[in-house]
């Protein structure tokens, strides 16, 4: 029964594939799909550590929360970061989906996975700040290497990214600082409308 539900599971978050986001893969007209940016934040969570503000974080439990933390979204789907109408009900949304994909796991799963989503949404540990951190970061450096690609399209403004994405101070000021002068390049360099 164990192995079964867990397998259920692998199964179903295969789907992960198919959700894509509004971002395309660097240097490409493809769009990134759900399962590509979670390798990628896992890579960058491994190569970025020594980065974060808090030394001792445990990296496992980061891996773990970005691991899964989008994987609500084989249900709720992808919503765009400045899609303020679509930002609407997110979380209300993501949660029905935490609570319908990890409820296929074993109960001891399925209550560690929801208290992880619940975790990295709430970004109150040190590790939730990092993933968090880490999870803003990795559209902006995609966006700045298309040349701005999914800010022009979408008509999004240099103070509106500075502003979402702030809070990856929280978890890294070196990630932040770095952040912003790439914004500052950006906009030096017309990628924003």
């Amino acid at each position: 029964m164990r192995l079964e539900q867990q397998l259920s599971f692998i199964i179903e978050i295969d789907k992960l594939k198919h959700i894509f986001r509004k971002t395309r893969l660097v240097r490409s007209d493809r769009f990134e799909n759900d399962a590509e940016h979670t390798w990628h934040l896992a890579m960058m969570a491994v190569v970025l550590y020594e980065h974060a503000n808090e030394p001792d974080l445990d990296l496992l439990t980061v891996l773990k929360m970005l691991l899964i933390h989008d994987l609500v979204e084989i249900d709720a789907g992808d919503t765009f970061a400045y899609d303020e109408k679509g930002l609407e009900g997110k979380f209300e949304r993501e949660q029905a989906a935490a609570q319908r994909l990890f409820g296929m796991l074993p109960d001891d799963q399925k209550d560690e996975f929801i208290g992880l989503w619940m975790q990295f949404e709430a970004r109150e540990t040190k590790e939730a700040k990092f993933a968090a951190a880490v999870d803003r970061l990795q559209p902006m450096l995609f966006n700045y290497e298309n040349e701005g690609q999914s800010w022009k399209e979408h008509g999004i403004s240099s103070d509106r990214v500075l502003e979402r994405n702030k809070h990856i101070a929280q978890g890294s000021t070196e990630l932040w600082r770095y952040a912003e002068e790439l914004i500052g390049k950006a906009v030096k360099q017309g990628y924003f409308n």
